[in-house]
């Protein structure tokens, strides 16, 4: 295999070829993982490899190659990319090696580095979702996929073996605070994604037999190791979806971005809204969709509709509140559409006919309602 060096430090290196990225890790490390083989914590491993193991759909022969066995996968994919099975802690997904993204953080001799793919468009969750999968002891049985992160966090100093097992907190909080930075919402339910339901991770740092360098007592966000496992975790898996998925932050200010998780999604969008239109202003939307539902504005207020949508569900307003404040943002969604501010009381009152509605209702009504008026004279309004 041909090799593409990525990073090249005293204790670890990193290198790509097609599917597989490796990080050979130098001198004695202390490993926490994932991996079904040499997982949790260990002291022998000496390689972390992840790997595209297959395409994000329909790809049988891959899943059934894994699915005959886990273990044995396990040696298949280490046999593939030339390193050592007893020796290697494996990750796998269905993203691509070549949108991988590294950040490097540093701070006074002190480093991290967050290797990480990604991919959210499949398989997005938040913590507390309703799960498809049941394990018992007869096995994996579903209840009711192509999404994954898979980090590799290597810390460049020894750190002791509780400060290794707190890093995996601060690293997955700064994973989940880049898709909340991404507004990436949960495919399993309303909330917005705190992670993927299939992700991994790797952690490595060295250990010094010598005793020359004091392990590290801490990874809370409180001190500055914590801080760069944040920013570099953080940073890293919002490039990784940047190049997997195509979201970056100003793909996010759109309409349906911001609403698809209450039910306004692309595919049905003409046909959920035609019912509020005519067949003119129909024709005109589907003619300038992106025009539309892209205008800043219009996004803004939709994302504050879904905020409000967000603490009404989690009891944060009393309902008769609530409804007022759905509402209040629906009108600006009109109103900002309309390019006609002025009239937001205007609008906040012809939509009360649908302030009882679900947020999927009321969007779409404010959006109809908006871009009916947007062209409309002021004679004739």
């Amino acid at each position: 295999m041909t090799w593409e060096g990525l990073l090249d430090r005293e204790d670890v290196s990193l290198r790509r070829s097609g599917r597989f990225l490796v990080a050979e890790l130098h001198g004695p490390h202390r490993v926490l993982s994932t991996s079904v083989r040499n997982g949790g914590q260990t002291d022998h491993v000496h390689f972390l490899l992840n790997h595209q193991s297959c395409e994000g759909a329909a790809h049988l022969d891959r899943h059934h190659m894994m699915t005959a066995g886990l273990d044995a996968y396990h040696d298949i994919a280490c046999a593939e990319a030339g390193v050592p099975a007893v020796e290697t802690a494996l990750m796998g997904t269905a993203a691509n090696m070549n949108y991988l993204a590294v950040s490097t953080q540093e701070d006074q001799g002190m480093a991290v580095t967050a290797a990480v793919t990604a991919g959210v468009e499949g398989n997005a969750t938040t913590a507390g979702d309703v799960a498809s999968w049941r394990e018992t002891n007869a096995g994996m049985t579903k209840v009711s996929y192509a999404g994954t992160i898979n980090t590799m966090l290597l810390l460049h100093q020894p750190v002791t073996p509780a400060t290794l097992a707190r890093a995996i907190v601060t690293m997955t909080e700064g994973k989940s605070s880049g898709l909340l930075r991404l507004a990436v919402p949960s495919r399993q339910g309303p909330d917005l994604a705190t992670g993927t339901g299939t992700d991994q991770y790797c952690v490595a740092s060295p250990v010094d037999p010598a005793g020359g360098r004091r392990p590290l007592t801490s990874a809370s966000p409180h001190v500055k190791l914590g801080e760069l496992i944040g920013v570099a975790t953080r940073n890293a898996t919002m490039e990784a979806v940047r190049w997997q998925n195509g979201l970056e932050p100003s793909y996010t200010r759109g309409v349906l971005h911001a609403l698809s998780r209450y039910g306004v999604r692309e595919a049905t969008f003409i046909d959920d809204i035609a019912p509020f239109l005519d067949e003119a202003g129909l024709e005109l939307l589907r003619k300038n969709l992106r025009a539309a539902l892209y205008e800043p504005l219009v996004g803004a207020a939709a994302h504050a509709l879904a905020a409000v949508c967000d603490r009404a569900r989690h009891g944060m307003l009393p309902e008769s509140v609530a409804r007022d404040a759905r509402l209040q943002q629906a009108a600006l969604i009109a109103a900002n559409l309309a390019a006609r501010v002025e009239r937001w009381p205007e609008f906040r009152e012809t939509l009360r006919a649908h302030a009882d509605a679900d947020a999927k209702t009321l969007a779409l009504a404010a959006l109809a309602l908006g871009w009916s008026e947007k062209w409309r004279s002021s004679s004739s309004a």
